[in-house]
Order: C-alpha cells, then sequence, then structure tokens
C-alpha cells in the first residue's frame, strides 16, 4: 500500500540516539552508529522522531511500504517491558545518551560526620534535550526540573532535592531552545506525581520557568508543583 512513513538520511544522522527514543513503536534502531528504519510495519507516521533530531535527518515520504501493525507493535512492547523490568534499564542510542537508572540505598539522608556526600542522580540522560519523552524512570516519578547552574551555586542539591526525584537539568539560554513542547510530552505520557522548578534568579532562567509551567498547563493534568529560587551565592531566596 502507498502511505506516509519516514525517511532517514544517513549522511546527516549523527549518530545520537534521540529518534531511536522518541519512536514509541521501536520502529527505528542504532546500527552501526547511525539510526535506521528497521521495522516499516512499527512506523505509524505520525513522526514522533522528527521533532528531536538535531540535524534534520528525518522526513516523511509517501511510498508503498508495509501497513503499521498495531497488534506487532503492542506485542513487542510487552516483550520489550518484561525485559527491562531490572534496577538497571539500558536502551539504544549512543552511549551518552543510553537510558539507566539508579538504585541508591533506600535513599536515606547522608549520615552525620560522612566526609563524601551521596549522589541522588536517579537515572541517565537527565539532559532535557537528551531524555526521552517515555522512560520507566518517569513512571510514578517526582520530577525535579533545575537549570543546570543550580548544582555549582547550591551545594545541598542532591540531598535538599534531588534526593527521591527524577531529576532533569537544562539551560535555556545556552540551548538556544523552548523546552515547553518536549516538557509538555514528558508530562502527558507518564505518571508524574509532582513537580519542582529549581532556578537561578538570574532573569535567564526565567525560560525554563516559563517552558515548565507552560508544560504543566498544556499537558491536561493536574500535577502538584513549586518553584524555588537560587541566589548566585548559593542560598534559596525566600
Amino acid at each position: 500500500m502507498i502511505r506516509k512513513i519516514i525517511q532517514i538520511d544517513e549522511e546527516k544522522c549523527s549518530g545520537c540516539g534521540l529518534c531511536a527514543s522518541a519512536c514509541h513503536e521501536g520502529a527505528i534502531e542504532m546500527v552501526n552508529g547511525k539510526a535506521k528504519l528497521m521495522r516499516e510495519n512499527f512506523c505509524d507516521g505520525f513522526g514522533d522522531c522528527l521533532p528531536g533530531c538535531p540535524t534534520g535527518a528525518i522526513s516523511f515520504v509517501e511510498r508503498e511500504a508495509p501497513e503499521y501493525d498495531e497488534a506487532a507493535v503492542k506485542k513487542a512492547k510487552e516483550e520489550k517491558n518484561r525485559e527491562t523490568k531490572t534496577p538497571e534499564h539500558l536502551a539504544g542510542g549512543c552511549p551518552g545518551s543510553r537510558m539507566m537508572q539508579f538504585v541508591h540505598p533506600e535513599g536515606e539522608p547522608v549520615p552525620a560526620g560522612q566526609e563524601k556526600p551521596v549522589s541522588r542522580l536517579a537515572q541517565w540522560p537527565c539532559q532535557i534535550k537528551l531524555v526521552p519523552v517515555q522512560a520507566p524512570f518517569f513512571d510514578g516519578a517526582k520530577l525535579l526540573i533545575a537549570a543546570d547552574c543550580t548544582a555549582y551555586a547550591y551545594a545541598g542539591l542532591h540531598e535538599d532535592f534531588m534526593r527521591g526525584k527524577v531529576t532533569i537539568i537544562g539551560c535555556p539560554k545556552l540551548d538556544a531552545v523552548d523546552y515547553t513542547e518536549k516538557l509538555t510530552e514528558i508530562l502527558r505520557n507518564n505518571d508524574i506525581r509532582s513537580v519542582t522548578i529549581v532556578r537561578m534568579e538570574v532573569p535567564c532562567c526565567g525560560g525554563l520557568q516559563r517552558a515548565a509551567q507552560n508544560a504543566l498547563q498544556a499537558s491536561g493534568k493536574f500535577i502538584p508543583w513549586q518553584v524555588v529560587t537560587i541566589t548566585r551565592d548559593g542560598r534559596i531566596l525566600d
């Protein structure tokens, strides 16, 4: 049958793996560092993979292709879910953006007198640009959306804010993007229990806060949320 389906330009593909993560149907895989449409009958033609491609390597074409097989996609997802119900979840893509979950002992506070703090990062990747819109670590998560400078300005970020949460970070000024669409999809497609936004007092961090607030509204869900502002000298602004 003639239908709309994606096409991947391998010369433009940088091998970042974002399209493979964004494809909910599992039609795309990384092969020898390049994205490939491995299962044409898994591609629904909706193009969830298009917005995440940083090099514009993905486009739509209309050509002869197998019909979208929803039953096969569902079966493949069920098999994948069974395989990935482990403390550490790995997915395709370049090594730097493969999904992982970390289990820290009971999430207890750092004992008094302990010299080295404990990492509270619960998953990888953590950059908003790299994190997939759907992932096992988002299921039932308390979400922390943090400006990346906050980790350097506020010494207690891990214990006071990251502990017990899934953390995603970004800087709208340096990334030169509006995170609203990506955050909306994360909130809409996952069971997020709460959202905490931690930003710096500087004006450019307003872009992160606006994107998160717009995403909360656009998600169509009622999710409890709060904003915490960190001063440049590392204090919580009252």
